[in-house]
């Protein structure tokens, strides 16, 4: 029986689109987040990789201001990573 392959996703439960902005220093990610955002659906996810030290207060600050969920923020060998639902 043939199996469906399913979409790489962070949240395994709803597509999530994936933007890497490694290399990328301020504001070049966020920007580049916030283009990405405007272009998705309501409720839609996006997972963001980034290496700028700054991104994480940028994108706490801006989901704050925008009214997008910053639904998940971490830092692993110097890789931030955040998850992000667009607003209703």
């Amino acid at each position: 029986m043939p199996t469906k392959q399913e979409p790489t996703t962070a949240a395994h439960d709803a597509e999530v689109l994936e933007l890497d902005v490694i290399g990328l220093h301020c504001p070049m990610p966020l920007l580049k987040a916030k283009k990405a955002l405007n272009e998705m659906q309501a409720q839609q996810r996006l997972w963001v990789r980034a290496t700028d030290p700054g991104s994480v207060r940028d994108f706490e600050v801006f989901a704050k201001q925008s009214g997008n969920q910053l639904l998940e923020s971490k830092e692993q060998d110097g890789i931030y990573s955040y998850l992000l639902q667009k607003k209703s």
